[in-house]
């Protein structure tokens, strides 16, 4: 069983470093990095089956995409506490050089990071690539990915939805980040897109949703599930209802800090919402 306080712990340890991380450079995506923390840190401590060591293979363990690279903070800082490479290497983020770029990347070799990511659209189709890889290797693990309500505008995904149930790609889990947030606004000014739910569904996935993504029991409740729905001839979809900014509350239910780094009078505020817990870099 889960121990839902320390997770709890880590995930606010892990808004500290999101914070950190965008303040220092003056540049970065804290919004929906802050909104998936408790996924992020449910996933990689409590869902995925992940081997010791990182190779790109990824044969005999469960892999995740992100595919809305931009909230790379969040990413990189769950990888850092996991042991993926050390946590001191967050203070490099978004420098000249670093492995630590804005969108996460592979040239640099970073552990945890299998596939450039940012030009929106894309991770849908890698993971569903990866999960027929899967199955052709006769591995049993799985393939998440984790996508932008926003990004759903693109139409590449649904090319990607209608093939992935025609094709019966069952050891994928998909989950939407849905914030009703983007960079120019909320989703429904700048492209409304109805009912997802329905339109899943519609392609043929199996849909289920996790109406508080920002509770840890939910995520894990809620993912757990999603695990058990693997395996039955359809994809699976998540839609994960989250809080854009969520433990800041100057930076909640609002597209404004979709892309904008705090200044030192507010980071200073944020920082005092979530006190430290595992100890900063």
């Amino acid at each position: 069983m889960a121990n839902i306080m320390e997770l709890e712990n880590l995930a606010t340890q892990v808004r500290r470093d999101i914070l950190r991380m965008v303040h220092k450079v003056n540049s970065g995506h804290p919004g929906g990095s802050l909104g998936c923390t408790e996924f992020f840190v449910v996933l990689y401590n409590e869902m995925m089956e992940l081997k010791d060591g990182f190779d790109m293979n990824g044969i005999g363990e469960d892999l995740f995409f992100l595919s809305n690279g931009h909230i790379s903070p969040v990413f990189y800082s769950v990888l850092a506490r996991k042991g993926y490479f050390p946590i001191e290497e967050l203070n490099t983020f978004r420098l000249i050089d670093s492995r630590l770029q804005g969108h996460p990347t592979t040239h640099e070799g970073l552990p945890g990071v299998r596939i450039a990511s940012g030009s929106l659209g894309q991770g849908m189709s890698v993971a569903i690539g990866a999960a027929q890889a899967k199955k052709l290797n006769k591995d049993s693990h799985l393939i998440y990915s984790l996508h932008g309500d926003g990004e759903l505008q693109e139409g590449q995904n649904w090319e990607a939805i209608m093939y992935a149930a025609g094709k019966k790609v069952d050891n994928l889990i998909c989950t939407i980040d849905l914030n009703g947030q983007q960079i120019d606004g909320s989703t429904d000014t700048v492209m409304p897109m109805g009912d997802l739910k329905v339109k899943f569904e519609a392609f043929g996935w199996d849909v289920m949703e996790i109406k508080n993504g920002n509770n840890i029991e939910a995520v894990l409740n809620g993912m757990a599930d999603a695990k058990q729905r693997t395996g039955k001839g359809k994809p699976v979809c998540v839609l994960l209802h989250t809080i854009m900014g969520h433990g800041v509350d100057f930076m909640m239910h609002t597209h404004a800090w979709h892309g904008k780094a705090p200044n030192d009078e507010q980071l200073e505020n944020a920082l005092s919402q979530n006190a430290e817990t595992l100890g900063d870099y």
